[in-house]
Parts: structure tokens; sequence; C-alpha cells
């Protein structure tokens, strides 16, 4: 990707009328073709909480958006492109939250190559239907850590053959790093499992070999799920990161060998 496109430019100015034209789509470039573990489920949940519009008087309206991606889509949507967008609704008057919504998916969908889910919530509305919540699990970050890489590695992780179980397990260490602008992107990363014994000490290592590196959120917890899945071979895994916002936007990636998956959570730090 070219991130000297004008839309990255802290200077660019928006141009009414040609809202669209606005969002970069990325394309997935998917773990090469990893498709050896089976059918993968999942999407990207994008949260926006600077999302304003004026209604036909003038009086502004403000919201918070949720935009799920099915992780099957052909592309993503780099993310200071999406909250230029969303900062060009900021003076339109538009009749209805309704036709928000419509816009919002017909420009989403097209730029990704398949329809999205969007959802708009009032800030009342929306601490009800996603309350601050902690993770429930096994947090592996005081696990004694005895190896470091600056790459990833992905032999860090081993199993336990003598002993299966079903289980999550959770870091708040995760930190990844934008391609476009080397800014550190922080996060929380729940691993639910079923079989052999993943050896947490490996997986803390694994995941802490993250913090140097570069790409998009979806294309890290893609990474993540297709590594454990080959190295640890578990017989179900989950694989979710709850992103910190930046620029107003947070980045929710999830993927799953199974189709009832969740996203029923917030943290503290979102």
């Amino acid at each position: 990707m070219d991130s000297s496109n004008k839309l990255l430019d802290e200077d660019y100015s928006i141009e009414a009328g040609r809202t669209p034209e606005l969002l970069l789509p990325i394309s997935r470039n998917r773990e090469g073709g990893r498709t050896s573990v089976g059918p993968v489920f999942g999407a990207d949940l994008w949260t926006a909480y600077e999302l304003s519009w004026l209604d036909m008087q003038g009086l502004p309206q403000v919201a918070i958006g949720e935009f799920s991606v099915p992780c099957e889509s052909s592309n993503i949507i780099e993310s200071k492109s999406l909250k230029i967008y969303l900062n060009d609704f900021n003076q339109r008057r538009i009749p209805s939250w309704k036709h928000v919504s419509k816009m919002l998916y017909t420009d989403l969908s097209q730029i990704v190559g398949i329809p999205i889910g969007v959802q708009l919530f009032t800030l009342d509305n929306y601490y009800r239907h996603r309350p601050i919540s902690e993770l429930q699990g096994g947090c592996i970050d005081r696990t004694t850590f005895l190896k470091s890489s600056v790459d990833v590695d992905a032999d860090f992780l081993t199993i336990n053959h003598a002993k299966e179980v079903k289980e999550t397990l959770y870091t708040h260490l995760l930190r990844t790093n934008c391609p476009v602008t080397n800014q550190p992107d922080w996060a929380s990363l729940l691993v639910t499992y079923e079989g052999c014994k993943i050896e947490e000490a490996g997986l803390l290592a694994y995941i802490i070999s993250y913090r140097l590196h570069q790409d998009f959120h979806e294309r890290c917890v893609e990474k993540i799920f297709y590594d454990l899945m080959e190295q640890c071979k578990p017989k179900a895994l989950t694989v979710c990161a709850r992103y910190l916002r930046r620029g107003g936007i947070d980045i929710n990636p999830i993927r799953s060998t199974h189709d009832d998956y969740s996203f029923d959570i917030r943290l503290v730090r979102q």
C-alpha cells in the first residue's frame, strides 16, 4: 500500500460531495492461503465514537456507530481514511438516523466488497448495549517469561500432549504497530480453545514477540489464529482482540473455528 496517499496527509482538506471516495480499501491479503485448518468464521467490529451530523434544522446529532465487517470480505478499510470519511458528515444536513445508517451501509459495503452490519446508538443506549466488562478466564500476564524475539516467532507455541483442556486464556500485553504510521496499537487478546493444553509461557512469549511487528489489526489477529491452529492443533479455537481506539475508532477482530462466536465485551481501556 502506498502510504503517501493524499487521503492520509495531515493537511488534506475535505471536498464536499465526494464522501465515498475518501475511503481507502486495502486487500486483506489472507495469510498466504492458509486454508488447511478448515472453515474460518469471524468479523471485524469497528466502533466509531466520534460520529456526528446535522438534522434538517441544523441541530447536531451525535452517535456511536458499530460496523461489523465479515472476515471473508475482499478488503478492509484504512482507519485514517475512515476517520476522514466520517468527519465529512459533521456539517451535512441529513433527514434521519435511518438515512445515516443507509449511507454508511452503502458506502462501506461497496468498499469492502460484501454487505456489512451497521448499528447506530445514542450515548445512553450504547452504554446499555455494551457496558464495560472484565475478561473471563485465566490471565497469563504474570506467567514466568523466559523467551524473547524481535520478530514474531510461532515456534514459541507449544502444547502438553498429556493434558486435554477446554479453557480461555487472555492477556493485556498485545502491542502491534500501524504499517502506515508505525504508531503503536495496544490490545487485550482472548484465546478460547479445546484440545491439548497450550503452554502459557510460550503463548505469552509469542504474543510479546508482536511488539515491533507492523501490520493492520485484522491481519495480526488472523495470523495469531492460524499460528495457534497450525502449531497447537486445537479441536476448536476462537481468537479475539479488543484494540484501544485511535482517532476515535477501535477495531476488534475475531476469528473462530465455529460460527457462534460473540463480540459481547468492551474493556475498561476502550
